[in-house]
């Protein structure tokens, strides 16, 4: 496997970015990145996944059609992933949808194998939770839009994290590659990145995934820029490094074998002291971003 693909190494057909179980080679975890012209549209079948489609930069309409009906979402989305949360539409295995944009724009599909047909549903950036974690240089922001303890999915668990120039996420660095219940469960990662220029030059960050054991070879040291992917099938992931005086952006999904969906990690034994800092220094007044919106009454 291919762990870092350069942005235009995973495009296929209308997609950026096309990563599937079947090209990853594992068993759940998928991503794609749309791109529509202004007046454009793209059809696609579900499957055997579930699927939440996010707009990364313009506005969009969902429509999906399945045996149990029609169902039909505006989605408002966002300039940039730096100017905003946004909203979302989840659509359910088993269906044809079409994704449709007066305007155009960038759209990811974050997607996971899955058994049970769940609804299909509109996620209001309003009921978006944005955690800041960390804190000093390791601060950075979460927009938990698809995590297991906010929006209801059968496989899939996805957030935004976005953090400032000159710091450190995914740290300290941690895994989900053993079944240990109540304490680590196994999660396929893919990591999307995203990158803010400054004055017209492009940003960029670094990414490190090193092997958490025997039969666990994942080794990662990539230079990653705008469009970039990472694939984590095992493996202690972290840092993810943004350069000073860019913000990086990435977009993470996640999904496994696990009966129960959650998010269980292990922190690496030589790093998890770094946590015990936190206290002691203020988050990094760049943060947040921004905040999601306030609910209409």
């Amino acid at each position: 496997m291919t762990h870092h693909l350069p942005a235009g190494k995973a495009a296929a057909g209308p997609y950026a970015v096309d990563v599937s179980p079947d090209s990853a080679g594992w068993g759940y975890s998928s991503l794609r990145v749309l791109r529509l012209e202004p007046g454009g549209s793209h059809t696609f079948d579900t499957g055997d996944g579930e699927w939440i489609v996010l707009p990364l930069a313009g506005a969009c309409t969902v429509a999906s059609d399945d045996d149990f009906g029609h169902e039909e979402f505006a989605l408002t989305g966002r300039t940039s992933v730096f100017d905003g949360v946004t909203d979302f539409a989840y659509v359910p295995r088993d269906a044809r949808v079409t994704v449709s944009s007066a305007e155009g724009g960038r759209f990811a599909l974050t997607g996971a194998r899955c058994s049970r047909r769940l609804p299909a549903r509109y996620g209001p950036a309003s009921d978006v939770p944005v955690e800041l974690r960390g804190t000093g240089n390791c601060s950075r922001q979460v927009n938990n839009f698809g995590a297991a303890s906010v929006f209801e999915c059968d496989k899939l668990i996805a957030v935004e994290v976005l953090t400032p120039g000159g710091n450190w996420s995914s740290f300290p660095p941690h895994k989900h590659d053993e079944h240990r219940p109540g304490e680590e469960s196994v999660l396929e990662e893919i990591y999307y990145f995203e990158f803010a220029p400054h004055d017209g030059t492009p940003g960029l960050g670094y990414q490190r995934v090193s092997p958490s054991g025997p039969g666990r070879d994942t080794d990662v040291l990539a230079e990653v820029r705008d469009g970039d992917v990472v694939l984590i099938p095992d493996g202690w992931h972290g840092p993810s490094m943004a350069v000073p005086g860019h913000h990086m952006y990435y977009l993470n999904v996640m999904a496994g074998p696990e009966a129960e969906r959650a998010w269980l990690i292990c922190d690496h034994p030589d790093h998890a002291w770094i946590r015990d800092t936190w206290p002691e220094q203020p988050v990094d007044p760049r943060l947040p971003l921004y905040t999601a919106p306030e609910r209409s009454a």
